[in-house]
């Protein structure tokens, strides 16, 4: 069975579900306005008489557990995730950091740091994402095209072209942004990239046994072991989205103008922009959480160069979940669209179980390719399943499937897709 058959009985599918939620939004219509009553997997724990008393949502919420999780580029990984959410005032917006710490079987060590906070009474927006991380991925060269359409991939496989690499990675980005007017901001940013002790597994260049990224930074006067990107950004944030954790309804944008100067570490000036655009419909007026989001995004070279790690690719989003279907970093480019559409849905009317489908695409350039061609897109889609953590903030711990062309993953985290 080729690709293009299992996509169409794919796409059926999800229309199947769609049109079997939807069917369920109408009857759920006719029952009337009515309040919905959330349970969590904490309250299989508790008592129900203690479920019973009422309280007032707190303005604060911490979540922290271990985890077993499991990503492609990762393989399984063991260690804890935290959340914590807050609003400084209870109409304030939710505010929130999230961090971690794991192991995983390819010998990584991943930590991380986030923050999306609005203080000041909403005034102030701060936005940040802090990792350090002794890694390995692989690296499968530039452009979408790396995937071939028609009769070659027939012939396709990954292992022909899939380059390892180890190396340490540490990020520093934050960004504040002040309030102009209604939920519109403009704002400035710090921004640190280090690469060290890159190791190319594949790297032989005393018997001319070179590799993609060797290539790429003797090209263009990069060091092949360690570099760095650090600069600073001017930003545009339009955010009326209800809950940044896990979104009913609104719409936010958001455009990043990065200037990297020419330093010891770095040997081009660069200068990229970043538009970024989340959009989110609900399809019932009795549950809110029947949601149709939309999620676009671009980043684009437009000057100097940038080295080769710290080009644009899939999974390097702030939350790590663009191009789900296909392995982190295994789609990379000078510049870089992606986009995605997702439907979620409660499957129990008490909504701590509940479940997504999503479809994506992405296209990326080489250094000689035109993006506005598109001549390569790859797309992707899948199933996710929710289970419900925290009935505040509607906090769900998520498992996905993603299914691209000749590439199948599994996700386990905490938060939704975007």
């Amino acid at each position: 069975m080729n690709f293009t058959t299992i996509l169409k009985s794919r796409i059926l599918l999800l229309l199947i579900l769609f049109l079997s939620q939807t069917t369920f939004s109408q009857e759920e219509k006719k029952e009337g306005e009515k309040k919905l009553h959330l349970r969590s997997i904490v309250d299989l724990f508790t008592k129900e008489d203690t479920l019973k008393i009422s309280k007032p949502d707190s303005k604060r919420k911490l979540i922290a557990f271990p985890t077993l999780g499991y990503q492609p580029a990762n393989g399984f990984t063991f260690g804890f995730i935290s959340q914590f959410s807050f609003k400084i005032k209870p109409e304030n917006k939710v505010s929130l950091w999230s961090g971690g710490a794991s192991y995983s079987t390819q010998k990584q060590v991943l930590t991380y740091l986030k923050n999306n906070m609005y203080i000041n009474n909403d005034r102030l927006f701060f936005s940040g994402d802090f990792r350090y991380y002794v890694f390995s991925q692989s690296n499968y060269g530039l452009g979408t095209n790396i995937i071939p359409w028609g009769t070659e991939f027939q012939e396709f496989d990954f292992n022909s072209i899939e380059q390892p690499m180890d190396y340490n990675y540490f990020k520093f980005h934050e960004t504040v942004s002040y309030y102009v007017f209604r939920d519109f901001f403009i704002g400035a940013g710090i921004h640190f990239d280090s690469y060290t002790d890159i190791r190319d597994k594949l790297l032989d260049a005393a018997n001319n046994k070179y590799t993609y990224h060797y290539n790429y930074s003797k090209n263009y006067g990069f060091s092949d072991k360690n570099y760095a990107v650090n600069g600073m950004s001017f930003n545009m944030i339009y955010d009326t989205r209800d809950n940044l954790i896990n979104t009913n309804t609104g719409l936010f944008l958001n455009m990043n103008y990065r200037y990297n100067p020419k330093t010891d570490l770095n040997t081009h000036r660069s200068a990229t922009i970043l538009f970024e655009g989340r959009y989110f419909l609900p399809l019932s007026k009795i549950n809110k959480q029947h949601v149709l989001g939309f999620w676009a995004y671009g980043q684009f070279q437009l000057r100097g160069r940038l080295p080769y790690l710290n080009l644009p690719a899939i999974g390097w989003d702030q939350n790590s979940r663009s191009g789900k279907g296909y392995t982190q970093g295994l789609l990379r480019g000078t510049n870089l669209m992606f986009f995605e559409s997702e439907y979620r849905f409660p499957i129990t009317k008490n909504q701590m179980i509940s479940g997504t489908v999503f479809a994506n695409a992405t296209t990326a350039t080489t250094t000689s390719k035109n993006l506005t061609s598109f001549e390569a897109v790859q797309p992707a889609i899948g199933v996710g399943l929710r289970i419900l953590l925290d009935k505040t903030t509607l906090t769900n711990f998520i498992v996905n499937f993603g299914l691209g062309r000749d590439s199948q993953t599994f996700y386990f985290n905490d938060g939704e897709g975007f």
